[in-house]
């Protein structure tokens, strides 16, 4: 799973810096959202059965730098989202998924030069 999103978000970065942003042209950023830890205490070594869970369902806020909201996305069921958005500079903001404790925290970006967001989730398990 973890070769899976990091293949696809180096694929991400080289398309992103291999082509020109044309003015109004809206970039397509990807990310993963995910919630640990699953099991109460760490192995080593580590047990694939303890990894963190993808978050399905989860809604994501983008502002933009004057804390307007620009778009909403949600997760999918392997806790994946993706949002179009225009060059710029934005803050992803999670918002509270049942079951989980709080939220992820804000994460600055910036279009086109984000190739992909990781998004944690506190399980609350300890």
């Amino acid at each position: 799973m973890k070769t899976l999103i990091v293949t696809t978000l180096l694929a991400l970065a080289v398309a992103a810096c291999s082509s020109t942003i044309e003015p109004g042209e809206r970039i397509q950023l990807a990310g993963y959202v995910h919630a640990g830890p699953t099991c109460p205490t760490m192995q080593e070594p580590p047990d694939p059965n303890c990894a963190d869970r993808p978050v399905a369902g989860a809604a994501l806020v983008i502002v933009d730098a004057d804390g307007n909201e620009v778009t909403r996305t949600v997760t999918d069921a392997d806790g994946k989202f993706t949002a179009e958005l225009p060059a710029g500079t934005y803050t992803l903001v999670p918002q509270p998924v049942e079951g989980l404790m709080g939220t992820a925290p804000p994460q600055e970006f910036s279009v086109p030069d984000t190739s992909g967001l990781d998004v944690a989730y506190d399980t609350g398990i300890r």
